[in-house]
């Protein structure tokens, strides 16, 4: 999950700055934008964060239909799932790779619903792994928590390097997504891809494996 919220990083870099200002994974960044803009606010969009704000709820509505009735922690299906994730933005990797994409266009807006479709599916996926405080969309109830329980808040024990790992790395891969814009547009979503399609892959090993180890009586 930590891995996935690196990832979301990345995506969060390439949406704000290849995509005109649209956030493919923060969903409060995107109501704030459309809100400002809307309002008329330093030319922010509006089109861009309305679109990835829709399909970002249809994923997650889909992941959640397809997560219904399973357990909570990793599974087979959580698995095939993250690897879908991975699959929609290798798709994405290759049309930043082979054709233009230019702010504004259809098919900018195309790719931000693809994109932001593929974080829903991946936040309704983790909603239901339930990790404590890594969604891997969003950090700032981690932020909350890592504070409220700090000894200068509650005092309360808490699983602070999780929290504390979950803000470094979304911080951590929205400026490694950054610096692949730099190289390549179509590099910066080949990152997500990889990275989603290894958690996918080494997850269900490593499940499959604690699974064999015989239980004690």
């Amino acid at each position: 999950m930590l891995a996935l919220t690196f990832s979301t990083g990345v995506a969060d870099a390439v949406g704000y700055l290849a995509l005109d200002k649209v956030f493919t994974g923060n969903m409060t960044g995107n109501v704030v934008i459309l809100g400002m803009g809307v309002a008329g606010g330093a030319d922010l969009p509006v089109v861009g964060p309305l679109v990835a704000l829709v399909t970002f709820m249809l994923g997650a509505a889909a992941g959640g239909r397809a997560m219904r009735g399973r357990d909570r922690g990793w599974s087979g299906r959580a698995a095939f799932l993250i690897g879908l994730v991975g699959c929609l933005f290798g798709s994405g990797a290759v049309v930043f790779a082979l054709v233009s994409v230019h702010e504004g266009s259809v098919l900018a807006y195309a790719m931000t619903g693809g994109l932001a479709a593929a974080m829903g599916l991946q936040a309704a996926v983790a909603r239901r792994i339930a990790v404590a405080d890594v969604t891997t969309v969003v950090v700032t109830s981690t932020i909350t928590g890592l504070a409220a329980d700090s000894r200068l808040g509650a005092g309360l024990e808490q699983p602070w390097l999780r929290r504390a790992g979950a803000i470094v790395l979304i911080g951590v891969g929205a400026a490694v997504g950054a610096l692949l814009l730099s190289v390549a547009t179509w590099l910066s979503v080949a990152v997500p891809a990889v990275l989603s399609i290894a958690v996918a892959v080494v997850g269900e090993v490593l499940v499959r494996r604690q699974r064999q180890v015989p239980q004690k009586v």
